[in-house]
């Protein structure tokens, strides 16, 4: 009788085991069902990115905002190439490939700031001189902005590009001339809203540079004929032979590098210049925003009153350099040096 009972406690026991792990299994598939559908509701929105006010300006693509009434942006943008499949804004043509360089000639924001820049730079002198010209006839002097542009390119011309070019250098006051106000106006426009600074951009300066390079280098060939490869190999006669020789070898990298990196200089200046005082000026401008409607914006906002005004003289003191620079390069290759 006590086995009999014996074994029926301990079945019943072993029975409430099984009902324990029954519904602990239930349980556990019940939370795996549930879970992902419960974590799946609990997912946050996703954030909308914040806007940036900042890179657009500095930095280039295809591109190019304009004025328009969005309270977010206050800008819209308009696709300079053509729209791609994923929405984005790709370039215009397809990059031609000779042998293995590839050259992508698409329209971008600084190509058309550039060319901006180039149309506001003509259509400001060539007004200046028909109104300056028409001036000398009626008064006999020029007054008002023709007055102003006159004297500006007077000074240019007479003590910046010809004391350095040298005697009889008038053919190089276009260059010079063209250089400073090109390069004037692609500051400026940098600087007005929704604009863009096509001289932040190393591939423009680069290219200031090397026409600059060509314009010194070819000048250099034709006022000194043969005697111009003496500033690529160092042939120095005053010393001895045993001395010479190994001079050539060690001096003539150095007379290239020399070459190399005058227009490296003027790419590099212009470029760092334009692009850092940018940066500090629109981190200024975010701080704005940052603060808010509150007496700590304040701060902010009077620093970078101060730095654009100081931009604005940074902006016409590069293109001064720059033209300075290109002059005495020219007016030291002309005189028979480096």
């Amino acid at each position: 009788m006590r086995s009999s009972r014996r074994v029926l406690a301990q079945k019943t026991r072993m029975l409430s085991s099984l009902r324990l792990l029954l519904a602990t299994a239930t349980m556990v598939g019940a939370a795996s069902v549930v879970a992902p559908a419960a974590i799946t509701a609990q997912e946050p929105v996703a954030v909308k990115k914040p806007i940036d006010f900042i890179t657009p300006h500095i930095t280039d693509s295809y591109e190019l905002e304009i004025p328009w009434f969005d309270r977010e942006t206050f800008a819209k943008e308009i696709c300079l190439g053509r729209h791609e499949a994923n929405g984005e804004c790709g370039p215009l043509w397809d990059p031609i490939h000779i042998g293995g360089l590839e050259i992508n000639l698409s329209p971008t924001k600084h190509v058309f700031f550039m060319l901006l820049a180039a149309t506001l730079v003509a259509v400001i002198l060539i007004g200046a001189a028909r109104v300056q010209a028409r001036h000398q006839k009626t008064a006999g002097h020029t007054k008002g902005f023709a007055g102003g542009i006159e004297a500006m390119v007077l000074y240019l011309r007479n003590e910046v590009i010809l004391p350095n070019v040298g005697p009889h250098g008038d053919a190089f006051v276009p260059f010079g001339l063209t250089l400073f106000f090109f390069i004037l106006m692609l500051n400026l426009l940098g600087l007005i809203p929704y604009g863009a600074t096509a001289t932040g951009n190393i591939a423009v300066t680069a290219t200031l540079a090397i026409i600059t390079l060509v314009v010194v280098e070819v000048t250099g060939v034709l006022t000194q004929g043969v005697g111009y490869l003496n500033t690529i190999f160092y042939w120095n006669k005053d010393l001895p032979l045993y001395v010479r020789i190994p001079m050539f070898f060690v001096m003539s990298p150095v007379e290239v590098i020399g070459k190399l990196a005058k227009p490296f200089a003027l790419a590099i200046r212009l470029f760092a210049n334009m692009t850092a005082g940018h940066i500090v000026v629109l981190a200024l401008i975010g701080l704005i925003f940052a603060f808010g409607a509150s007496v700590a914006s304040a701060a902010p906002f009077l620093m970078a009153l101060g730095i654009m005004m100081l931009e604005l003289f940074v902006a016409l003191l590069q293109a001064y350099i720059f033209t300075l620079l290109s002059s005495v390069f020219i007016g030291l290759i002309r005189e028979g040096g480096h």
